[in-house]
């Protein structure tokens, strides 16, 4: 395996990337107040793995790999807890041309 910091900043700069794009799911179930549209068989498939990427990323001593999905961890598993927090709060969707609930 190649060891170089130019290798482990490529692994922080993906890392980086994937975990934050959760921060905008995170962020519309706060402002809805309903996570109705997430499925909890995918979200809780999706925090095993990434639990399983943190384990193989101790394993290995890869810092990219732990901080990545250490990051995902907290992000899904705080989406989660929205999901069960907010799971009869679904939110109307509104058909804006018509002005009524869809």
């Amino acid at each position: 395996m190649i060891d170089s910091p130019a290798v482990e900043t490529i692994g922080l700069a993906a890392g980086t990337l994937t975990t934050l794009s959760f921060a905008p799911q995170l962020l519309r179930i706060l402002k809805r107040r309903s996570a109705a549209d997430i499925s909890y068989a995918a979200l809780l498939s999706f925090i095993v793995g990434i639990g399983l990427w943190l384990w193989y990323g101790i394993l290995i001593h890869s810092l990219s790999v732990m901080l990545a999905n250490g990051v995902s961890i907290v992000l899904n598993l705080s989406i989660l807890i929205l999901k069960i927090v907010h799971h009869e709060r679904a939110v109307p969707v509104v058909d804006e041309e018509r002005g009524t609930h869809a």
